[in-house]
Formats: C-alpha cells, sequence, structure tokens
C-alpha cells in the first residue's frame, strides 16, 4: 500500500486539531472580506445633504427632497436599486457622510423600512427664496475654511446662530446701514445687492 506523502498528513493533522477549513456556513454567517462593499449606510452626524451622492449613482439609488414649506431638505437611499459600485461613498464631499458596511444577507418579503432616509434644515435665500443649501453643509465648509469663514456672510451668518447670537439687529423703524448684507442670499441675490449698493442699480 502506497504510502501518504508528509504534506497531506501534515493537513489531516492540522484538520483534527483545528477542524475543517471551510466555513460552517450556514450556522455561522460566513465573514466578509475587509474592503467588502456591503449595505450603505448614512452618518447622520457626519453627512451634510449636500447632494453628491445623488448626482454621481449610476442606478438612481439615491433621491433628493427639498420641502420648502417645512424647510427641510430629504435624502433618501433605495436598497433596492443599488448596485454596490462605491461611487457616493468614493464622491462624498466629507468623505465620513456614507459608509459601507459588512452587512450582505439584505433580503426582505416586504418593502417596509427598507428604504433609509435622512434630513437637515434648508437655507433659503431671503430675497428670492431660493434653495441655498442645507444648514449642515454651510456649517461644514465654515469649519473647513476656519477664520475665512467671516468673510462670507452666509458662512458668518451661520456660524453665529450656531454660537447662539442674532444674526441680525431687529429695527421697527429704519434697518440697520448695510443690513441687507447680513442675510442669507443667492450669489444672484448678493450681486443685485452689492450692485445696488455701489452703483445704485
Amino acid at each position: 500500500m502506497r504510502k501518504p506523502k508528509l504534506r497531506e498528513l501534515g493537513e489531516a493533522i492540522r484538520a483534527i486539531v483545528l477542524g475543517p477549513y471551510t466555513s460552517k456556513f450556514p450556522f455561522k454567517p460566513s465573514p466578509a472580506a475587509p474592503r467588502f462593499r456591503g449595505k450603505i449606510e448614512f452618518d447622520a452626524e457626519k453627512c451634510v445633504l449636500c447632494g453628491a451622492c445623488v448626482e454621481v449613482c449610476p442606478a438612481n439609488a439615491r433621491e433628493q427632497q427639498d420641502d420648502l414649506t417645512r424647510g427641510v431638505r430629504k435624502e433618501i437611499y433605495h436598497p433596492e436599486r443599488c448596485i454596490y459600485c462605491g461611487q457616493c461613498v468614493a464622491y462624498c464631499t466629507t468623505k465620513e457622510g456614507i459608509r459601507h458596511t459588512q452587512e450582505y444577507d439584505l433580503a426582505q418579503i416586504t418593502r417596509d423600512g427598507y428604504e433609509e432616509s435622512i434630513e437637515d434644515e434648508l437655507i433659503c435665500c431671503e430675497r428670492c427664496g431660493e434653495v441655498i443649501t442645507t444648514r449642515a453643509h454651510l456649517l461644514w465648509i465654515a469649519r473647513r475654511v476656519g477664520e475665512l469663514a467671516y468673510a462670507n456672510p452666509n458662512l458668518f451668518l451661520v456660524l453665529s446662530r450656531e454660537y447662539g447670537e442674532e444674526s441680525i439687529p431687529k429695527s421697527a423703524d429704519t434697518p440697520p446701514y448695510r443690513s441687507e448684507h447680513l442675510r442669507y442670499l443667492c450669489p444672484a441675490c448678493r450681486r443685485s445687492v452689492y450692485l445696488n449698493e455701489i452703483w445704485g442699480y
């Protein structure tokens, strides 16, 4: 009878001591690879609802809705459409707002509670009502640029509000000098305010 090779004998001994090399699925879930692109989750504290992930999603698995009556922006993730390409994670503005998890067993019988959403306060132009962005987005930019934020009125106002200060001095009679500057304005309205002040347009 042919004697077993030493390598095969070593494998047999290791299998007896350590157990079989194969996974114990379905009794124990098989762990995913470290870089596995599993279920995507929002990080509510770090997502600024800028909409970058909505723009780059090739499967239209992300949707953004601005509710002007409530003054909030809602971003919705539809997992049933997601192809897990990772574009939203790669192009996230903050690089921390969305992340892949190790979760891969996502099958459900119904769609109840399947979609995920996140909301934040909208900042709109105080003259024309045009949507500027979310409050969280402006705050993230202000903290990113540091002291330069005080050179931009919108960033200055959102920081003032964050620190609990009054954004504009209130007056029942005449508005204070250059009070138009201390308002949330879209680029077009801010340009109009500056031109009107300088040239009288």
